[in-house]
């Protein structure tokens, strides 16, 4: 689908190539594979206070700055680790996030372990099924929902930080669980 003038219709959010092509492949599609889960967990804490595209452009410095986001090499992390992290210019240098994400490594192989995959878990809020919002504008997209309010309690009380309300709708959206791409937009399920 091309418009008048030749261009491709996307979300108004979607400018420069690493964000066109995070819109068109990554943004609102269902993801079930638990290691990436945990890698988009962990890049939404990260990305609190910060754009999106700044956490983009240091997706593969994040990979191997956190052994490519494995929870279980994560969960081992000791103060040694902690300091390599906060001298690699690559990564958001963030001591509380970096402690973040240890933690909720460990956390997630709770939930692993209870749920049989974090999969089960997450998706299990939502009946396996995506919620699709089409939305007219983005400006019609809530920065969170009821469900992020009871993702978000849910994951603090199993001890999980940097997993506030808006942090957990922006890892819906990135992760599937909710698409809202705009009605205008190529990506926009009919």
């Amino acid at each position: 689908m091309v418009s008048h003038n030749g261009v491709i219709p996307r979300c108004k959010w979607a400018i420069g190539d690493l964000m066109i092509w995070y819109h068109d492949n990554k943004w609102g599609v269902p993801l079930h594979v638990d290691q990436e889960l945990f890698e988009m967990l962990i890049l939404e804490g990260a990305q609190a206070g910060l754009s999106w595209s700044t956490i983009l452009k240091r997706q593969d410095t994040y990979r191997k700055a956190f052994d490519n986001f494995d929870p279980r090499k994560v969960s081992k992390y000791t103060g040694k680790d902690v300091a390599r992290l906060l001298q690699d210019k690559g990564i958001i240098r963030n001591k509380l996030k970096i402690h973040s994400a240890i933690n909720n490594a460990k956390r997630f192989l709770e939930v692993q372990k209870e749920f049989g995959s974090f999969d089960k878990y997450i998706w299990g809020f939502v009946n396996y099924k995506s919620i699709v919002n089409r939305p007219k504008r983005y400006s019609d997209v809530p920065a969170s929902t009821e469900l992020s309010d009871k993702i978000s309690a849910d994951l603090k009380k199993r001890g999980f930080n940097f997993v506030g309300t808006t942090i957990c709708y922006a890892f819906m959206q990135a992760i599937g669980i909710v698409n809202d791409h705009t009605r205008d937009c190529i990506k926009c399920k009919k």
